[in-house]
Parts: structure tokens; sequence; C-alpha cells
């Protein structure tokens, strides 16, 4: 495990990612981590005393990585860009927990069950967590019926919601 303060960044330079915040974790650290490794991997630990997990840590330029703090991880600390965590984190070997409900439903179409074997975990996540994080059944069950059109048609979550968001613009 490893434990630092971090200031909470925002990364001002790309218009797409306007508003993201991150914390950076330079490579003595990551090292004391995961020592060694390039790539991406999950972390779980806290930041402040808000407790995380399933977190990813993503590369920046081969000699960092970097924590996303998305507005959930934000409002349970509330801390905003400029202000210091104390982070404590160690590596996550646990298996992501995909929907039951996607899963199961998965099962009855084939196509769309081969091409989401085939996602990387990172991007079986995304369908999970938004379909998860539907509020009423009524959104959980749209989710899983549009997750599941567009894994049959091979598209990955990213293009499913830009899709969504055209068709929605269009009526």
């Amino acid at each position: 495990m490893i434990r630092f303060t971090a200031p909470i960044q925002i990364d001002s330079r790309d218009p797409e990612k306007k508003g993201w915040s991150f914390i950076i974790i330079n490579k003595t650290l990551s090292n004391k981590l995961n020592p060694g490794v390039r790539k991406g991997f999950r972390v779980k630990g806290k930041l402040d005393s808000y407790q995380i997990k399933q977190t990813s840590l993503l590369p920046v330029n081969g000699e960092q990585f970097m924590l996303p703090i998305n507005a959930t991880m934000r409002k349970g600390t509330g801390k905003k860009a400029g202000d210091k965590l104390t982070v404590e984190l160690e590596l996550d070997k646990a298996p992501p927990k995909l929907s039951a409900d996607l899963l199961a439903c998965l099962q009855d179409e084939p196509v769309a069950y081969e091409y989401f074997g085939k996602l990387p975990p990172s991007h079986k996540r995304y369908f999970s967590n938004w379909i998860e994080g539907a509020k009423t059944d009524a959104t959980k069950t749209k989710r899983i019926a549009m997750a599941l059109s567009a894994l049959g048609r091979k598209m990955h979550f990213g293009l499913m919601i830009r899709e969504e968001h055209a068709r929605r613009k269009s009526l």
C-alpha cells in the first residue's frame, strides 16, 4: 500500500475532457504498487476517508499514472480542483463485478454475448456500471435493451452513447 498527498488537477488542454479531475501518481509510487507495469491497472483504497475500489490508474507519458476522479468521488471527498487529498492505494486484484441482469440477458443474444466476451474488462464495466446506475427498474430495462442492441451490432459503449444522443437530437 502507498500513502501520499496530491492536489486535484483538471486537464484544461483538451476541450473534450474539460472538467475532468485527476491526481498524478509518479513512477516511484506506481512501482511500489505494481512494479514495472506501464499499462493501466486497477486499484482500491481511500481518497481522504472516501473508499474507492475497482478504479483504474491510467498511464501518462510512460513515467506517471493518473487516477481519474469522477463526480461521485469528488462529492464523496467534498473537494474540488486545487484541493489536496490524502491518498491510500493498493492493487485491486478482485475480479470486476458485472451486472447479473446484463449477463443473464446476454445469454439469449449469441452475437451480443460473443462480442461482449471480446471486449476488454474496462469496456465491459462501462456497460455494467451504466446499467446498474439506473435509478428505476424501467430505466434499467431500457438500458439493458439498448446495450443488447448495440452489442448485437458490435458497437462499443462510447459509440452506443453517441448514437443515442444523436437520435435524441433528431427528435
